[in-house]
């Protein structure tokens, strides 16, 4: 996800939860903008408003380019109006000119196809194996969506069955800092493979 935006009197009163996130990425991962074309869908956002739907348009940016691709710089736009296809096939299309006009479509797709990730090595700490982290406060864009940032899965969590226990402790550990009878501020725990540290900063 590049980024989200929203209306500003959408931004005041309604937030996009992670799970509403996780279904609009599941509509572009599953058959509606899987492949190249237009999609228009009615989507039900069930944390953002329970009782009611949207239209999702989804498309990929620069598909002529892609050569077909599995992977590629997608959009979803949502609307209220039923009818809104042709103004969100519209928005789609100045928007891809305008990022092709400043070169960063391209760049956006290079990311993609090279991949965004990072390895755990990365923050400079010796024999760091996996971290993740979620900021509690910040800017009001951020508290609007909430992000965390994690890094690649390595040795020795590269099967399923390793990140089933990595995400396990991972689970533990959260739940016994954001306990509601004892909630803790600094936890550090030996497990069998794992040395781990929770810590709310």
């Amino acid at each position: 996800l590049v980024t989200a935006a929203r209306q500003r009197a959408l931004a005041e009163g309604g937030r996009l939860c992670a799970s509403d996130l996780h279904l609009l990425l599941n509509l572009l991962g599953g058959g509606a903008g899987a492949g190249a074309g237009e999609v228009w869908t009615p989507v039900c956002l069930p944390r953002f408003n329970p009782d009611g739907y949207f239209y999702a348009y989804a498309a990929r940016l620069g598909e002529e380019e892609e050569e077909e691709e599995e992977e590629g710089v997608r959009l979803i736009l949502l609307s209220t109006e039923r009818e809104g296809f042709y103004a969100a096939a519209a928005c789609r299309r100045q928007l891809e000119d305008t990022l092709r006009a400043q070169g960063w479509l391209a760049e956006l797709a290079a990311a993609v196809r090279g991949g965004a990730g990072y390895g755990p090595s990365r923050p400079g700490a010796p024999e760091l194996r996996h971290f993740l982290y979620k900021p509690l406060e910040g800017p009001e864009e951020m508290q609007q969506l909430p992000q965390f940032t994690s890094p690649e899965l390595e040795e020795p969590y590269t099967s399923e069955e390793e990140q089933h226990r990595l995400f396990d402790l991972y689970h533990y550990l959260h739940s016994r800092v954001h306990s509601p009878h004892r909630p803790l501020r600094l936890l550090y725990h030996v497990a069998e493979k794992e040395t781990l540290l929770a810590w709310v900063s």
